[in-house]
């Protein structure tokens, strides 16, 4: 399914977060599957 605004804005937020203070270097991909050919279009 393709995502919500609020749902890229929410993977945003986390990287953001002090949650998130550890991570680094990291790429999230927000794309429903697109990027492992699994686009449910």
């Amino acid at each position: 399914r393709l995502g919500t605004p609020e749902e890229v804005a929410a993977a945003i937020d986390f990287f953001l977060s002090d949650d998130a203070s550890f991570v680094t270097g990291q790429i999230l991909y927000v794309c429903g599957g697109m990027s492992v050919g699994h686009a449910p279009i």
